[in-house]
């Protein structure tokens, strides 16, 4: 089941990535390229969701936890997990010929933060994946992308027979502002996913509008 309902608006009337606009360029030209991270915790499904949306073969950085591995992540509610991401994943979507969507999943795993600043260079936004029984977990995704001041949403990932507590108790429990978006999301299922992207999107674009109107009025 995808999930369409969110905290900010009905997801049932944004539109579809596949809808953007094509753009005026140069036939013989290269592509736009936008990225978008997908961050959060460990085993919050960050691997599925680049998955769920890339159309060509996924890059993965996978390895089977090792004894080593276990006794330093916290396994708790992904006790059946065998592998995790010791770099990143990546994914491209299409648009159109002229605009390309590069997805980038962050290793959630503290050992591997060192590498956030550069997998975040020039992103337009983040998708930051969070599971309500390990709340907590993404927690220093949200905390990263705050400092920068990068856009991003919070996407609760759907897992089998969980129920979901009201967004707005989530939104107070993570302590981000009304203006970010909370949404529901199966990383399994590739409209929710995309119904993700839109969202972030629209946020970015709000963001950047609003920060372009106070920089040309005067007031930082």
């Amino acid at each position: 089941m995808a999930y369409d309902d969110s905290d900010r608006r009905g997801l049932a009337a944004a539109p579809r990535l596949a809808a953007a606009p094509p753009l005026d360029e140069d036939p013989g030209g290269a592509p736009v390229a936008v990225k978008i991270l997908v961050a959060g915790g460990f085993g919050v499904g960050k691997t599925t969701l680049v998955g769920s949306l890339t159309e060509i073969q996924p890059l993965r950085t996978e390895e089977n936890l090792s004894d080593a591995g276990t006794s330093v992540d916290e396994l708790t509610g992904v006790e059946g997990k065998q592998t995790t991401t010791v770099a990143m994943d990546f994914g491209r979507i299409a648009i159109h010929s002229g605009l390309w969507v590069y997805l980038f999943g962050m290793p959630g795993q503290q050992r591997f933060w060192f590498m956030w600043d550069d997998l975040s260079s020039g992103t337009l936004g983040a998708v930051v994946l969070a599971d309500t029984r390990r709340l907590a977990d993404c927690f220093p995704a949200i905390d990263y992308f705050e400092q920068r001041e990068t856009p991003f949403i919070v996407a609760l990932n759907c897992f089998n027979g969980q129920q979901f507590p009201d967004l707005g108790e989530v939104r107070q429990a993570l302590g981000i502002e009304p203006r970010v978006p909370i949404i529901r999301c199966d990383a399994r299922e590739g409209r929710s996913c995309r119904d993700a992207l839109v969202v972030l999107v629209e946020h970015a674009i709000d963001a950047l509008t609003a920060s372009s109107g106070a920089a040309s009025s005067g007031h930082f």
